[in-house]
């Protein structure tokens, strides 16, 4: 069932269950990890404290708990535990008989209000609701004890895996992220406020690259070289790097305007950078009518790759503490300069959305090979025509240049996030999720 973005909450609410469309509980199990992580898209659009760091852990943490969901029942499938960082053996089975679909319903119904608790009075109507209606539809069909062990044990995987998320350092966000108390740098070179709003005069999260990565062995495991050394010399090479992005923006076509619109992919107005590199996976899935096990894999794969992305970034941001190219534009070259994009409020180098999407390009590419089309509907909703891709990369480079183009990063922040990313997506392709 495939269902819009604006029209989800609304059946979410509704209180009608949901019927038991599939004889094949496989499938159903499927329907249920989809019609869940197509909800939580709509949560991180909706809940203010979400920021792409923010949103990217959450994506991690319930991908992971797909994954353990299925891996506890089938030999095929191996467990995320002892190779995350942190992650201690999950509780087992037991005896008698277990239904995929029941544990995966109870475990998404524990895990996402509790990641998403701090979210408004209509997500927490969507998350009851979607809660009873898939409860209803997964117990369709099942004994009553098979019902109720089923859905004691997702409870109880979800339950140890919000222990472990909670002890990750990024568990509370006060203050939408940004801190009460900020000393900025003073070089030339260092990052200062693009915003006039008062709460923005902080940078956002500067401690997330302290965060516990998922595979990773430590945030700084993707570090990166240093930026050209900053100059406002107009032989130089940063002055040229600056230079590039005012003409850039100057000269915009149509096509690269769009491009830099639909991968903004701003906080509050859309599921954030990490939410539609699953949005893309969804899609896939849909299309392609995905096992819930390869689902669940790829899902727990591709979060902790775009989640450990955010952590090496903002490890490199914060250590770098470079100004954005606004600031040096108006200070060097052109003092009435605007870029196309609102500028975000924090350090420049290197460029989240091009670690991100380097660590999703090459996980999605090892798992669904080099040359697998797709298209991009994650903002038909929103007005901005689909975008159809050869493959992973193809989709990530256009993400990276995509901020050169709307004025909010020099062309190397680009070029080295890609880098960093691809160093993030090893690390999570590292991990092993078939026996």
């Amino acid at each position: 069932m495939q269902l819009n973005r604006r029209g989800f909450i609304a059946l979410s609410l509704a209180l009608a269950a949901r019927p038991a469309l599939a004889a094949d509980r496989g499938q159903l199990c499927c329907e249920v990890l989809i019609d869940w992580h197509r909800l939580i898209l709509e949560l991180v659009r909706h809940t203010a404290t979400y920021s792409p760091p923010v949103a990217s852990r959450a994506f991690a943490y319930l991908g992971v708990a797909a994954h353990e969901v299925l891996a506890s029942g089938d030999p095929a499938l191996v467990s995320l535990a002892g190779q995350l960082n942190g992650l201690a053996p999950l509780p087992p089975r037991g005896e008698g008989a277990f239904d995929a679909a029941a544990v995966m319903q109870a475990a998404l119904a524990e895990a996402v209000p509790a990641l998403f608790g701090n979210t408004g009075p209509t997500g927490q109507r969507a998350m009851a609701a979607m809660a009873r209606k898939q409860a209803a539809a997964t117990a369709t069909g099942l004994p009553e004890a098979v019902a109720a062990r089923s859905a004691a044990h997702g409870a109880a995987l979800a339950r140890h895996l919000l222990a472990w998320a909670a002890a990750d350092g990024g568990a509370v966000v006060a203050n939408m992220g940004f801190p009460q108390d900020y000393t900025p740098g003073a070089a030339p070179q260092d990052w200062v406020p693009t915003s006039l709003v008062r709460q923005q005069q902080a940078p956002l999260l500067p401690d997330w690259g302290k965060v516990r990565p998922f595979a990773m062995p430590a945030g700084d495991a993707c570090a990166l070289p240093p930026p050209p050394p900053y100059s406002e010399a107009p032989d130089s090479d940063f002055y040229r790097a600056a230079l590039e992005v005012r003409d850039a923006v100057a000269g915009l076509t149509e096509e690269q305007r769009l491009i830099a619109r639909f991968w903004s992919d701003d906080p509050m107005l859309s599921p954030t950078p990490p939410g539609h590199w699953i949005a893309i996976l969804l899609e896939i899935a849909a299309r392609d009518g995905l096992s819930a096990e390869r689902l669940a894999g790829a899902l727990a794969l591709l979060g902790v790759a775009v989640a450990d992305g955010f952590i090496a970034c903002w490890q490199t941001k914060f250590e770098i503490n470079l100004l954005r190219p606004v600031t040096y534009i108006r200070r060097v070259i052109q003092p009435d300069w605007e870029p196309l994009l609102i500028t975000p409020p924090f350090p420049e180098y290197p460029s989240g959305h091009s670690s991100q999407s380097g660590a999703a390009a090459t996980v999605l590419t090892a798992l669904f090979g080099e040359d697998f089309a797709f298209v991009d509907t994650t903002h038909a909703d929103d007005g901005l025509p689909v975008r159809s891709f050869p493959g992973f990369w193809a989709a990530a480079e256009e993400a990276a240049i995509s901020r050169l183009y709307g004025g909010i990063h020099y062309r190397f922040a680009v070029e080295r996030g890609l880098d960093q990313g691809r160093c993030v997506g090893a690390h999570a392709l590292a991990l092993r999720i078939t026996a």
